[in-house]
């Protein structure tokens, strides 16, 4: 009786495994420990996209980030619809909604059908009330990741000024 009960839920719990595998592996919770992480697991929001349907559009207002369990997302910068990146299995997006309602700087529409969990500002707001050791280690994380990119941000900004400069200067025989 235990094999077939086993077998029953076999599935559900290499669904979990995988999604657990899939959370370890994103930035904002690689420092989690297992515990930790079926608790996150735990407050996601599962959906199923099918292909070209729009997860959000540019210029609506974020409220979380989205991970890609199976499938590709685009972000497109509209209105052109210029293709900004592929986003496949185990990649995220959006997580600069988890700190600030802003408006979306780009659209997301699945590429694939695919499968997508979201993790909302209010869930980790309200995870951060329940266990307020766990949030912080969230948005500490969540915090470097942001200043990371806006220190490479920077550094792009400052060299595309440097080779701006140089094509003025060539142009005016400087």
């Amino acid at each position: 009786m235990d094999s077939l009960w086993g077998n029953l839920f076999k599935g559900e719990r290499k669904k979990m495994e995988h999604i657990l595998n899939v959370l370890r592996d994103i930035p904002v919770f690689q420092d989690l420990s297992p515990r930790e992480l079926v608790i996150i697991e735990r407050v996601l929001h599962r959906r199923l996209y099918n292909a070209d349907e729009v997860i959000f559009s540019q210029g609506s207002m974020g409220a979380g980030m989205y991970i890609i369990v199976e499938g590709s997302v685009n972000i497109l910068s509209e209105p052109d619809g210029k293709v900004l990146a592929e986003l496949v299995d185990g990649e995220f997006f959006g997580e600069i909604a988890l700190l600030d309602e802003v408006p979306r700087t780009a659209s997301a529409v699945a590429k694939t059908p695919c499968m997508v969990m979201g993790f909302f500002q209010g869930d980790l707001f309200g995870l951060t009330e329940r266990s307020p050791k766990l949030g912080t280690k969230i948005l500490l994380k969540l915090s470097r990741m942001v200043g990371r990119r806006l220190i490479s941000c920077n550094e792009q900004v400052r060299k595309l000024e440097e080779e701006l400069q140089s094509l003025r200067a060539r142009e005016t025989g400087e």
